[in-house]
Order: C-alpha cells, then sequence, then structure tokens
C-alpha cells in the first residue's frame, strides 16, 4: 500500500533511525526531510495502560512546512490523516490544519485521529477539535480519547458531541478488550476483539486506524463489517507485540483467517 509521511525529523541518531526504518517499510521518502534540530521524544512511562511523556524544545517536527513539499504533493494523495501532538504544537498546529483544509479542497479524503495527550487539556484545543472533525470523512477515536477530550461528559454524550460536529463522518471508536465500533449516521456496526496474548497495547490505536484505511484502499469493494474486522485483526497482532509494532498484511491475513475458521467450526458443531 503506497503510503508516505509528510513531516520533519532530527538530522542525528533518532532522525536517522527513523529514516531507515521508513525506507525499509517502503514508504515514499519524498514528503520527509531531515532539519538541523533536535529531535521530539516520546517515553513510554508505562504499557499497561500506555502513558507518555514528550521532551521536545523548538523540535524537529516543528519546522514542517507545507509550502516545502515536493510540488504535486497532494496529487499524490488520496488520503490525508492528521492528528495527535501535530494539531495542538504551534506553530505546526495552524500549517497541518491548512494542509487539511486545502487537501479537502482538492477532493481528498481526510482521516482524523485526536489520539488524546495532556497539552490536548488546553481550552484551545477544543476549537481545533471541533475544526478538524467537521473537516473529516474518517474519524478514529478511543474511549480514552473521549474521556480526555470531553472531561466533562460521560462516555456516550461525548461521542455524541463529537458525531454533531462531523454528521456525516463515519467514525471508530476503540474499546480495547471491549471491541471496537464503526459508527456512520444511523447505522452502527460491532466487531470483538480478537483473542490474543497481549505483550503491550502500545500502537495498537495507530494499528487500528492504519488498518482501516488500507483494507478501504485495497479492499474498496468491501463491506464495512469486513473493513473493521481487518482494523481489529491489526490491533491484535499490534498487542502481540512489544512496543509500537507495525502488523505486516501476511500477520493480520492469519488473523482474520484463523477467526473465520474458528466460526466455520463453531457454525459446524452448532448443527
Amino acid at each position: 500500500m503506497p503510503t508516505a509521511f509528510a513531516g520533519t525529523v532530527s538530522r542525528d541518531i533518532f532522525g536517522d533511525e527513523l529514516m531507515r526504518r521508513s525506507a525499509d517499510a517502503g514508504l515514499d521518502l519524498r514528503f520527509i526531510r531531515q532539519v538541523d534540530r533536535p529531535p521530539l521524544l516520546a517515553m513510554v512511562v508505562s504499557k499497561q495502560p500506555p502513558d507518555y511523556f514528550f521532551i521536545g524544545e523548538n523540535s524537529a517536527d516543528l519546522a514542517f512546512e507545507p509550502a516545502d513539499l515536493p510540488d504535486g504533493a497532494l496529487d499524490a494523495a488520496e488520503i490525508v490523516h492528521v492528528g495527535s501532538l501535530g494539531v495542538v504544537r504551534e506553530p505546526l498546529a495552524p500549517r497541518l490544519i491548512e494542509l487539511v483544509r486545502a487537501a479537502r479542497a482538492a477532493g481528498k479524503r481526510i482521516s482524523f485521529d485526536p489520539n488524546y495527550r495532556a497539552p490536548m487539556a488546553a481550552p484551545s484545543y477544543r476549537d481545533t477539535l471541533r475544526t478538524l472533525a467537521g473537516l473529516a470523512d474518517w474519524i478514529k477515536v478511543s474511549d480514552e480519547d473521549l474521556r480526555g477530550l470531553f472531561p466533562e461528559l460521560d462516555e456516550a454524550a461525548a461521542l455524541a458531541q463529537l458525531r454533531a460536529w462531523a454528521p456525516d463522518a463515519t467514525v471508530l471508536v476503540t474499546r480495547g478488550a471491549a471491541g471496537m465500533q464503526l459508527l456512520h449516521r444511523d447505522t452502527a456496526l460491532f466487531q470483538p476483539a480478537f483473542a490474543t496474548e497481549v505483550a503491550d497495547t502500545v500502537g495498537c490505536g495507530d494499528a487500528s486506524i492504519g488498518g482501516w484505511l488500507a483494507s478501504q484502499l485495497m479492499h474498496p469493494g468491501a463491506s464495512a463489517a469486513d473493513h473493521l474486522r481487518y482494523a481489529a485483526a491489526c490491533a491484535a497482532v499490534a498487542c502481540a507485540h512489544a512496543g509500537a509494532y507495525a502488523p505486516t498484511a501476511a500477520e493480520v491475513a492469519d488473523v482474520v483467517a484463523s477467526r473465520a475458521s474458528a466460526e466455520t467450526a463453531d457454525a459446524a458443531l452448532s448443527h
């Protein structure tokens, strides 16, 4: 699945490692560049549940300028995905929002994952959340995100508020071991979590949204339930590995096939 990261990373051991791993993963490297700034570091201080601490003063990620992207960058994209700290850190946040607006105006589909972190508790972030939700075709949000983004509301009311800002968006709600739900207008689908031995849950949300989007691009004729199942399988593979693991297509296919085999066996036994 052709994929690229648009952004800036440091020109040091951390940035070099990101570039190496990006190349190894087959990412299109035209949209990422290294700059002479310190890295933004994410420290995982707890794995279950995940808890993160970020270190970065005038860091490399803040140097990203959409104007520095190659000519025709938006033409190369089918989906533009945005979220998390990038849309709350200045001066990067307004640049990303304007890039999303430009992508939307160019007819591109927008994916948004708020991915709640502590800086989003600032009252000023609420306008950003509302703006990006309104621009998005797809929104991924976890139960933990909803509690952080709307501390004054219970989960149901928080989800209702988010959907009121994005009435036409399809929303993927992840709830860890309790499974995930897909909501679009008056339609709701539920997908149980795949049984797996959990190493940790770092990166499971990223795997879910990545898998959901990839499934829609790879299998445009598949049903919404199939895309949801694929997202759940991606999460299962990710949480079976320590750290922010990116599932391979073969691993995900094995999980989906094993569930299909189990369901077939259960159906046979019931008869």
